[in-house]
């Protein structure tokens, strides 16, 4: 019998993560009998769960409707509720507020409980490879140090020290997994930096122009959301006394440039698709993006199991299946 609680999870990660433990019924090999979902909007109620369901409207920076949540005892948390590096930068206030502060309240509220009763769940925390900044090596290994170039980039780097501190001191088993760019986002563009490596795939596949603001050769680091999912899962599964107070995994990805990108929805939906990418250079955009790290050498989480995609035309056909049903392009070849 298992209870889970999902900050942030009217996200997308959050609903596709919802949706999938929902389906499955068992996290780490053990029932689901109960879900909380919380999120600063109302989440969605998951298709067929047959347990216990909690959805909450509240905001993670507010610590005593975060404490009423942890007083429920999840036995796994994953903390996914955050501001967009986009929206951290433009709002100081907010990102620290929300991906700062937010996460030590849930820390503190778990640490709390704990201090009633023994209580140490599993914690499995979002972070992102904007903990590195430039300059960096390519790839960038296990052993290189975090020097994030932005607030968001900063706000997560901390956030995992205090889940690396809390877990060291035995109020919770956490970890942070590093989560390369998301591609492709289903949905509405947001206010991320990076929503262009999703916007010129997604767009197109629906019959709607795109802008690139990018040159072609600005190469990244990428995972499909059916991926991330994965990764998620797997991170509360398995056992953790391997990472020692390394409790920091950068997630493995797949390398590619806007160019691949382009080719390979070539390839999934035809020339016609590729037409609809509109070049507007933005010179702001351009600037960010050269601060993103573009390889990683990930072999310490490839040694514990976890698995990206194999290529772009894959993370596009999964999109299309996801998002739609079906493998066949919105877009005919031609």
């Amino acid at each position: 019998m298992v209870h889970v609680l999902i900050t942030g999870a009217a996200g997308m990660i959050g609903r596709k993560l919802t949706q999938r433990l929902a389906g499955d019924g068992t996290l780490a090999g053990r029932e689901i009998t109960a879900l909380s979902l919380i999120d600063i909007t109302q989440p969605e109620k998951p298709a067929g769960f047959a347990g216990r369901l909690s959805l909450a409207t509240l905001d993670v920076s507010d610590p005593e409707a975060v404490a009423r949540c942890i007083a429920t005892r999840p036995d796994f948390v994953f903390h996914l509720a955050a501001v967009v590096s986009g929206e951290a930068e433009a709002d100081f206030d907010k990102g620290y507020r929300i991906n700062l502060d937010g996460t030590r309240h849930l820390l503190e509220a778990i640490r709390r409980e704990g201090a009633k009763a023994p209580y140490r769940p599993r914690l499995v925390f979002a972070s992102s490879i904007a903990v590195f900044g430039a300059p960096f090596p390519e790839p960038i290994g296990d052993e290189f140090f975090s020097t994030p170039l932005t607030s968001y980039g900063t706000q997560k780097a901390v956030s995992e020290l205090l889940v690396a501190d809390y877990s060291r001191r035995e109020f919770l088993d956490g970890i942070s997994i590093r989560l390369p760019t998301i591609c492709i986002r289903p949905g509405k563009p947001n206010k991320a930096a990076s929503g262009f490596f999703s916007n010129i795939l997604r767009e197109p596949l629906a019959g709607q122009e795109a802008v690139l603001p990018v040159s072609d050769d600005v190469r990244h680091w990428h995972a499909s959301p059916r991926a991330a999912v994965g990764f998620l899962l797997h991170a509360a599964a398995i056992d953790l006394a391997s990472l020692g107070a390394r409790r920091a995994l950068t997630m493995p990805g797949l390398a590619a440039t806007v160019a691949e990108e382009i080719e390979a929805l070539r390839r999934v939906a035809g020339d016609k698709a590729v037409k609809l990418i509109r070049r507007e250079p933005d010179a702001v955009i351009a600037k960010i993006v050269a601060g993103w790290p573009r390889t990683f050498d990930a072999r310490r989480a490839l040694a514990l199991g976890f698995r990206a995609d194999a290529s772009f035309d894959d993370i596009i056909r999964a999109h299309l299946e996801d998002e739609f049903g079906s493998r066949v392009p919105v877009l005919q070849h031609g």
